[in-house]
Protein backbone atom coordinates (compact mmCIF):
# COMPACT_ATOMS: atom_id res chain seq x y z
CA UNK A 1 0.00 0.00 0.00
CA UNK A 2 3.04 2.29 0.20
CA UNK A 3 2.87 2.89 -3.55
CA UNK A 4 -0.69 4.20 -3.19
CA UNK A 5 0.39 6.40 -0.29
CA UNK A 6 3.14 7.88 -2.48
CA UNK A 7 0.64 8.67 -5.25
CA UNK A 8 -1.81 10.19 -2.78
CA UNK A 9 0.94 12.36 -1.25
CA UNK A 10 2.11 13.65 -4.63
CA UNK A 11 -1.48 14.37 -5.62
CA UNK A 12 -2.23 16.16 -2.37
CA UNK A 13 0.79 18.51 -2.32
CA UNK A 14 0.51 19.22 -6.08
CA UNK A 15 4.23 19.92 -6.39
CA UNK A 16 7.28 17.72 -7.07
CA UNK A 17 8.81 16.02 -4.04
CA UNK A 18 12.16 14.35 -3.43
CA UNK A 19 12.90 11.03 -1.77
CA UNK A 20 13.71 12.62 1.58
CA UNK A 21 10.50 14.65 1.72
CA UNK A 22 8.40 11.62 0.79
CA UNK A 23 10.12 9.41 3.36
CA UNK A 24 9.55 11.99 6.10
CA UNK A 25 5.94 12.54 5.09
CA UNK A 26 5.16 8.80 5.05
CA UNK A 27 7.28 7.85 8.06
CA UNK A 28 9.50 5.29 6.34
CA UNK A 29 13.06 4.93 5.04
CA UNK A 30 14.45 6.58 1.95
CA UNK A 31 15.60 3.22 0.55
CA UNK A 32 12.09 1.80 0.81
CA UNK A 33 10.58 4.90 -0.80
CA UNK A 34 13.19 4.76 -3.58
CA UNK A 35 12.33 1.17 -4.52
CA UNK A 36 8.65 2.02 -4.90
CA UNK A 37 9.44 5.21 -6.81
CA UNK A 38 11.46 3.31 -9.41
CA UNK A 39 8.59 0.89 -9.97
CA UNK A 40 6.08 3.72 -10.33
CA UNK A 41 8.36 5.57 -12.75
CA UNK A 42 8.81 2.42 -14.86
CA UNK A 43 5.01 1.97 -15.04
CA UNK A 44 4.40 5.60 -15.98
CA UNK A 45 2.50 6.59 -12.85
CA UNK A 46 5.06 9.17 -11.79
CA UNK A 47 7.84 11.13 -13.53
CA UNK A 48 11.25 12.16 -12.19
CA UNK A 49 12.70 15.52 -13.22
CA UNK A 50 16.23 15.13 -14.69
CA UNK A 51 17.16 18.54 -13.24
CA UNK A 52 15.80 18.46 -9.67
CA UNK A 53 15.47 14.64 -9.32
CA UNK A 54 12.09 15.25 -7.70
CA UNK A 55 8.95 13.30 -8.54
CA UNK A 56 5.49 14.29 -9.78
CA UNK A 57 2.41 12.46 -11.05
CA UNK A 58 2.79 10.95 -14.53
CA UNK A 59 0.60 10.81 -17.60
CA UNK A 60 -0.70 7.28 -16.99
CA UNK A 61 -2.22 8.27 -13.66
CA UNK A 62 -3.76 11.36 -15.27
CA UNK A 63 -5.29 9.14 -17.98
CA UNK A 64 -6.80 6.90 -15.31
CA UNK A 65 -8.24 9.92 -13.53
CA UNK A 66 -9.73 11.22 -16.76
CA UNK A 67 -11.22 7.80 -17.51
CA UNK A 68 -12.84 7.69 -14.07
CA UNK A 69 -14.22 11.20 -14.53
CA UNK A 70 -15.57 10.35 -17.98
CA UNK A 71 -17.24 7.21 -16.64
CA UNK A 72 -18.89 9.27 -13.91
CA UNK A 73 -20.02 11.88 -16.45
CA UNK A 74 -21.49 9.23 -18.76
CA UNK A 75 -23.39 7.57 -15.92
CA UNK A 76 -24.78 10.90 -14.73
CA UNK A 77 -25.82 12.04 -18.21
CA UNK A 78 -27.31 8.63 -19.05
CA UNK A 79 -29.40 8.24 -15.90
CA UNK A 80 -32.66 9.82 -17.12
CA UNK A 81 -32.55 8.46 -20.72
CA UNK A 82 -31.91 5.00 -19.25
CA UNK A 83 -34.98 5.27 -17.01
CA UNK A 84 -37.10 6.42 -19.95
CA UNK A 85 -35.81 3.54 -22.07
CA UNK A 86 -36.50 1.00 -19.32
CA UNK A 87 -40.05 2.25 -18.83
CA UNK A 88 -40.70 2.19 -22.59
CA UNK A 89 -39.11 -1.18 -23.38
CA UNK A 90 -39.72 -2.88 -20.00
CA UNK A 91 -36.32 -4.57 -20.45
CA UNK A 92 -33.18 -4.26 -18.33
CA UNK A 93 -30.98 -1.37 -19.50
CA UNK A 94 -27.19 -1.56 -19.38
CA UNK A 95 -24.57 1.19 -19.68
CA UNK A 96 -21.05 0.13 -20.64
CA UNK A 97 -17.57 1.59 -21.04
CA UNK A 98 -15.05 0.36 -23.59
CA UNK A 99 -11.84 -1.06 -22.08
CA UNK A 100 -8.94 -3.12 -23.42
CA UNK A 101 -10.41 -6.40 -22.17
CA UNK A 102 -13.99 -5.77 -23.31
CA UNK A 103 -17.01 -3.76 -22.24
CA UNK A 104 -17.06 -2.84 -18.56
CA UNK A 105 -20.61 -2.55 -17.21
CA UNK A 106 -20.97 0.74 -15.34
CA UNK A 107 -24.62 0.76 -14.31
CA UNK A 108 -27.77 -1.27 -14.90
CA UNK A 109 -31.49 -0.70 -14.48
CA UNK A 110 -33.69 -3.69 -13.76
CA UNK A 111 -36.46 -4.40 -16.23
CA UNK A 112 -40.16 -4.75 -15.55
CA UNK A 113 -40.59 -8.27 -16.89
CA UNK A 114 -41.72 -11.17 -14.72
CA UNK A 115 -38.44 -12.99 -15.45
CA UNK A 116 -35.50 -10.76 -14.55
CA UNK A 117 -32.39 -10.76 -16.76
CA UNK A 118 -29.41 -8.50 -16.19
CA UNK A 119 -25.65 -8.08 -16.01
CA UNK A 120 -23.75 -7.24 -12.82
CA UNK A 121 -22.08 -3.79 -12.69
CA UNK A 122 -18.33 -4.15 -12.93
CA UNK A 123 -18.44 -7.28 -15.08
CA UNK A 124 -16.72 -7.47 -18.48
CA UNK A 125 -18.46 -8.51 -21.70
CA UNK A 126 -16.39 -9.99 -24.53
CA UNK A 127 -15.79 -8.16 -27.79
CA UNK A 128 -16.92 -10.91 -30.16
CA UNK A 129 -19.55 -12.61 -27.96
CA UNK A 130 -21.76 -9.71 -26.89
CA UNK A 131 -23.88 -7.10 -28.64
CA UNK A 132 -22.01 -4.35 -26.78
CA UNK A 133 -18.62 -5.80 -27.73
CA UNK A 134 -19.44 -6.24 -31.41
CA UNK A 135 -20.89 -2.74 -31.53
CA UNK A 136 -17.64 -1.42 -30.01
CA UNK A 137 -15.54 -3.32 -32.56
CA UNK A 138 -17.64 -1.90 -35.38
CA UNK A 139 -17.31 1.75 -34.33
CA UNK A 140 -13.83 1.93 -32.75
CA UNK A 141 -10.77 3.10 -34.76
CA UNK A 142 -9.37 0.49 -37.14
CA UNK A 143 -6.02 0.35 -35.32
CA UNK A 144 -7.72 -0.53 -32.03
CA UNK A 145 -9.94 -3.12 -33.74
CA UNK A 146 -6.96 -4.79 -35.42
CA UNK A 147 -5.09 -4.98 -32.12
CA UNK A 148 -8.04 -6.74 -30.47
CA UNK A 149 -8.67 -9.09 -33.38
CA UNK A 150 -5.01 -10.12 -33.54
CA UNK A 151 -5.73 -12.62 -30.78
CA UNK A 152 -8.04 -15.66 -30.78
CA UNK A 153 -11.81 -15.12 -30.76
CA UNK A 154 -13.59 -16.46 -27.69
CA UNK A 155 -16.29 -19.13 -27.96
CA UNK A 156 -18.86 -18.80 -25.17
CA UNK A 157 -21.54 -20.89 -26.93
CA UNK A 158 -21.85 -22.76 -30.24
CA UNK A 159 -23.41 -19.57 -31.65
CA UNK A 160 -20.41 -17.33 -30.87
CA UNK A 161 -18.68 -15.90 -33.95
CA UNK A 162 -15.14 -17.31 -33.93
CA UNK A 163 -14.12 -16.88 -37.58
CA UNK A 164 -12.46 -13.54 -38.37
CA UNK A 165 -13.90 -13.29 -41.89
CA UNK A 166 -17.43 -13.90 -40.65
CA UNK A 167 -16.98 -11.38 -37.83
CA UNK A 168 -15.60 -8.70 -40.17
CA UNK A 169 -18.65 -8.99 -42.43
CA UNK A 170 -20.86 -8.89 -39.35
CA UNK A 171 -19.17 -5.67 -38.19
CA UNK A 172 -19.76 -4.08 -41.59
CA UNK A 173 -23.46 -4.89 -41.27
CA UNK A 174 -23.49 -3.33 -37.79
CA UNK A 175 -21.93 -0.10 -39.09
CA UNK A 176 -24.51 0.10 -41.87
CA UNK A 177 -27.55 -0.39 -39.65
CA UNK A 178 -26.14 1.33 -36.53
CA UNK A 179 -26.85 -1.35 -33.91
CA UNK A 180 -25.76 -4.81 -32.81
CA UNK A 181 -27.43 -7.82 -31.24
CA UNK A 182 -26.02 -11.18 -30.13
CA UNK A 183 -28.70 -13.88 -29.81
CA UNK A 184 -27.39 -16.91 -27.88
CA UNK A 185 -23.78 -15.78 -28.42
CA UNK A 186 -22.82 -15.07 -24.79
CA UNK A 187 -25.38 -17.43 -23.20
CA UNK A 188 -28.08 -19.63 -24.64
CA UNK A 189 -31.47 -17.97 -24.45
CA UNK A 190 -30.17 -14.41 -24.02
CA UNK A 191 -30.02 -11.48 -26.41
CA UNK A 192 -29.13 -7.80 -26.21
CA UNK A 193 -29.60 -4.79 -28.46
CA UNK A 194 -26.77 -2.25 -28.30
CA UNK A 195 -26.07 1.21 -29.74
CA UNK A 196 -22.87 3.26 -29.52
CA UNK A 197 -22.43 6.33 -27.32
CA UNK A 198 -20.33 8.98 -29.08
CA UNK A 199 -18.42 11.94 -27.67
CA UNK A 200 -17.94 15.49 -28.94
CA UNK A 201 -15.43 14.49 -31.61
CA UNK A 202 -17.45 11.48 -32.73
CA UNK A 203 -15.25 9.09 -30.75
CA UNK A 204 -16.73 5.97 -29.20
CA UNK A 205 -17.10 6.53 -25.44
CA UNK A 206 -19.52 3.81 -24.34
CA UNK A 207 -22.44 1.53 -25.11
CA UNK A 208 -26.14 1.49 -24.29
CA UNK A 209 -28.14 -1.73 -24.48
CA UNK A 210 -31.27 -3.54 -23.43
CA UNK A 211 -30.93 -7.20 -22.47
CA UNK A 212 -33.51 -9.96 -22.05
CA UNK A 213 -34.48 -13.47 -23.08
CA UNK A 214 -34.53 -14.18 -26.81
CA UNK A 215 -38.31 -14.49 -26.69
CA UNK A 216 -38.50 -10.80 -25.71
CA UNK A 217 -35.63 -9.46 -27.84
CA UNK A 218 -35.66 -11.33 -31.14
CA UNK A 219 -33.15 -11.28 -33.96
CA UNK A 220 -33.64 -8.87 -35.49
CA UNK A 221 -35.17 -6.93 -32.58
CA UNK A 222 -38.48 -5.22 -33.21
CA UNK A 223 -38.54 -1.84 -34.93
CA UNK A 224 -39.93 -0.27 -31.75
CA UNK A 225 -37.04 -1.66 -29.67
CA UNK A 226 -34.46 -0.43 -32.19
CA UNK A 227 -35.94 3.07 -32.26
CA UNK A 228 -36.23 3.22 -28.46
CA UNK A 229 -32.61 2.24 -27.79
CA UNK A 230 -31.30 4.34 -30.67
CA UNK A 231 -33.20 7.42 -29.51
CA UNK A 232 -31.89 7.05 -25.95
CA UNK A 233 -28.31 6.51 -27.17
CA UNK A 234 -28.56 9.55 -29.40
CA UNK A 235 -29.88 11.67 -26.52
CA UNK A 236 -26.98 10.61 -24.30
CA UNK A 237 -24.45 11.21 -27.09
CA UNK A 238 -25.82 14.71 -27.75
CA UNK A 239 -25.60 15.50 -24.03
CA UNK A 240 -21.94 14.40 -24.16
CA UNK A 241 -21.29 16.90 -26.96
CA UNK A 242 -21.88 14.84 -30.10
CA UNK A 243 -23.69 16.85 -32.75
CA UNK A 244 -26.26 15.31 -35.08
CA UNK A 245 -27.71 11.85 -35.53
CA UNK A 246 -26.07 8.56 -34.65
CA UNK A 247 -24.82 6.65 -37.71
CA UNK A 248 -26.71 3.85 -39.39
CA UNK A 249 -30.06 3.16 -41.04
CA UNK A 250 -31.99 2.48 -37.85
CA UNK A 251 -34.77 5.09 -37.93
Amino acid sequence: MLALSILETLGRVRSPLGVTALAESLGTTKSRIHRHLQTLVHQGYIVQSPLTERYRLGSRLIELGNAAANASDIASVAAQPMRTLRDKSEQAVILGQIEDEGIRILTTLSGKMAVEVGVRPGSILGFNTSAQGKMALAFMPESARERILAGPLAEETPYSITRRDVLMQHLEDIRNRGWADAPNEAAIGLNALSFPLLGASGELVGSLAIVSLTQFIGSPPSADQIRAVGTAAEEISNALGYMGNLPGQWR
